[in-house]
């Protein structure tokens, strides 16, 4: 449920508290940063309007709506807020500087005119009334919390302006009225405390706008409208009316819609923006396709299998929803103690007063020691050290082609102890070239099996195929002559040369021709243990060369890892990829932990496996498939070569792709 009317994290305590106390509320958690309530609940007990009853009298308002209403809605309204909260600010800002001169411009050698000599007071009075109509809202909030008996900070912030404000508009009539008294005013204190928590405020309405965006993105991956056939007619309609079963038609070029299983055609799909895996894969018949990925080359028919919330993204979608929804330990500690300071605080300021009146000191002196105690438990030094120090941070680490989006990931990047790399696009560059040209039989020159293989793969669309070529390219080979090219998927190409059978392919290709792949075993498998992806090169029934393609490591890859290392950090890799082309890599650049074969839904899962085991997790990625788990991780740390999404769910951006700024990050 979207909540709004929340002024701080004591409000969004109050409502957990309230509701956790009704009976069939499991659990409650209210994530104060984006405005929601996350409830499990028991519907035989309790039904959703008893619970938004219950929000309502407690004094905030509560909405339902679907996904991309909420985040359409709360842009707008989020913008709106923060227009608002800058204009207070700025109001209340330029009334008070007078304030601060007429008060302490003597104390730093500034000449008070005699203007400001004779009418100080009542020019204090006049601006400090304009700061506090500035601020209003901040009042009037307190004072209802007060009256409901959940005090908050805004609470807290009202009691020692509010007594500040009057103490010191008694004592000034007092002094107008030519009364003997020595007593000190406190318009200042009460004018300036506003300012710092509306600045306070305007700098955390700009925070809370931030974390919808990564979501509005995902939403946005997903394509609007989807051609089905019906009684063999193509019927254009909105992917929302998509149901299970339905047969779709995607054009090379468009995006697959929803989840499902090809039943006819053939074609490369780009699955990066999914799974993060830089080759595109080859789909036909009874092979699965996924929702928002990149039909490339062919045309496929499949029937949905999976459409609305059931869809992969769907899922993605919702994994973020939770992790960005979750709390970070150290802040549930800091809602407990904000449920407790702000009574604590007021029952101290009273029994202060009580006190020094009880000893027999003057009513104006009890009433400074209350005004005082208040004031100076007002939350300043909580609402602006850790801001300073944060700015301080973010300023230098931007500096650096940082960027640090929140306190949170400051504070959390010196207890790290693990960082987890994707592999595709992060520790390597997700373009595959070609690594080696081996010759088999020594009379062959790598530059001929070059130009037989490019020759042969200029006629395809495949990636592999595409790195053959442009490595062709790179080497000025000229190409020769193709007659009856013919592609056969998942295993290679055949094509004839100069009247000679050319095959470039798997092992299975080799067989299926009557060609014996074992005396190349040995070899192949030596390349496949390296990460590489190898392919045979035969020309009439004999096998001339092998050509291997790999994804390359991105430079520094090795350095950034030995430098973890030295920090005394551990380093693990988390890819779709099988388990030996992860641990390929994992060897080349001394890496600790293999997560390899992961699905993108699964990413998350680990992350939190492995916060189970007392681990303080940083995760690096580039791909929206790395969202979830950038999201559940303790420290998320995006590429700002990656995509939008995971730039928006991780809290550190690294703008210049250079992994040692992971390390950079990390120092700061």
């Amino acid at each position: 449920l979207k909540i709004s009317g929340m002024h701080c994290a004591s409000c969004a305590v109050n409502i957990e508290n309230t509701l956790k106390k009704e009976k069939g509320v499991k659990s409650a958690n209210v994530n104060f940063a984006s405005e929601k309530l996350y409830l499990e609940f028991n519907p035989i007990e309790i039904n959703i309007s008893k619970i938004q009853k219950i929000i309502e009298n407690l004094g905030y308002k509560i909405k339902q709506e679907s996904l991309e209403e909420i985040h359409d809605h709360y842009k707008e309204i989020k913008d709106q807020e923060i227009q608002i909260l800058k204009k207070r600010f700025l109001l209340s800002l330029i009334f008070s500087l007078p304030i601060i001169y007429i008060v302490m411009g003597d104390m730093v050698g500034l000449p008070i005119p005699m203007f400001f000599e004779n009418y100080g007071m009542i020019f204090q009075f006049f601006l400090t009334t304009a700061v506090i109509t500035a601020c209003f809202n901040i009042w009037t909030s307190g004072f209802k919390n007060l009256l409901r008996l959940s005090p908050n900070m805004d609470s807290l912030i009202f009691i020692g302006t509010a007594v500040a404000y009057f103490y010191s508009l008694i004592i000034s009539i007092l002094i107008f009225l030519d009364k003997e008294i020595d007593a000190h005013l406190y318009y200042e204190s009460a004018a300036l405390i506003l300012v710092f928590i509306s600045l306070g405020k305007y700098l955390e309405a700009i925070t809370k706008g931030k974390t919808s965006e990564a979501i509005k993105k995902l939403i946005g991956l997903q394509p609007k409208e989807a051609i089905i056939i019906k009684n063999n007619e193509e019927i254009k309609i909105p992917v929302s009316e998509i149901k299970v079963g339905d047969i779709i038609l995607v054009k090379p070029g468009e995006k697959i819609p929803v989840d499902g299983i090809v039943i006819d055609g053939y074609s490369a799909v780009d699955e990066k923006a999914i799974t993060g895996e830089s080759i595109p894969v080859e789909k036909e018949k009874g092979d699965e396709v996924i929702g928002a990925t990149i039909n490339k080359t062919g045309v496929l028919k499949f029937k949905a299998t999976r459409v609305g919330k059931d869809t992969m993204l769907s899922q993605i979608i919702k994994i973020v929803e939770e992790a960005m929804g979750s709390k970070a330990p150290i802040q549930l500690l800091a809602d407990k103690v904000s449920f407790y300071f702000v009574p604590t605080v007021i029952v101290i300021a009273i029994l202060s007063f009580l006190i020094w009146l009880l000893i027999g000191k003057p009513l104006a002196f009890a009433l400074m020691i209350f005004v005082s105690v208040l004031i100076i438990a007002c939350p300043c030094a909580l609402g602006l050290a850790t801001p300073t120090a944060v700015m301080i941070g973010t300023g230098l680490a931007a500096n650096k082609g940082i960027l640090i989006k929140n306190g949170k990931a400051l504070e959390i990047a010196r207890d790290v102890n693990i960082v987890i790399f994707d592999k595709t696009g992060t520790l390597t560059k997700g373009e595959p070239i070609v690594t080696d040209i081996i010759e088999i039989q020594n009379y062959n020159l790598k530059s001929k099996i070059l130009q037989l293989a490019s020759s042969v793969e200029k006629n395809s669309e495949h990636p592999l195929a595409q790195a053959i070529v442009n490595k062709a390219k790179e080497e000025n080979i000229n190409f020769l002559e193709v007659k009856n090219f013919k592609a056969i998927p998942g295993q290679g190409v055949l094509a004839e040369i100069d009247g000679k059978k050319v095959l470039l392919g798997t092992r299975k290709l080799m067989i299926d021709n009557q060609i014996d792949p074992n005396l190349v075993e040995e070899k192949m498998i030596t390349l496949e243990n390296q990460g590489k992806t190898a392919m045979i090169l035969a020309e009439d029934k004999e096998i001339i060369g092998i050509i291997a393609v790999a994804d390359t490591l991105k430079n520094y890859s090795k350095e950034a890892v030995e430098m973890l290392h030295k920090m005394g950090k551990k380093v693990g890799i988390i890819t779709g990829d099988n388990k030996r082309v992860g641990e390929a890599i994992a060897k080349q650049l001394g890496i600790d932990k293999v997560l390899a074969e992961v699905l993108p839904q699964q990413k998350a899962a680990e992350i939190k496996k492995l916060q189970s085991e007392v681990n303080i997790v940083a995760m690096v990625g580039d791909g929206i498939n790395d969202a979830p788990a950038l999201a559940q991780a303790d420290l998320g740390i995006a590429l700002g070569s990656g995509t939008d999404i995971a730039m928006e769910t991780g809290e550190i951006v690294l703008i210049k792709d250079d992994l040692r700024d992971v390390i950079t990050a990390i120092d700061l």
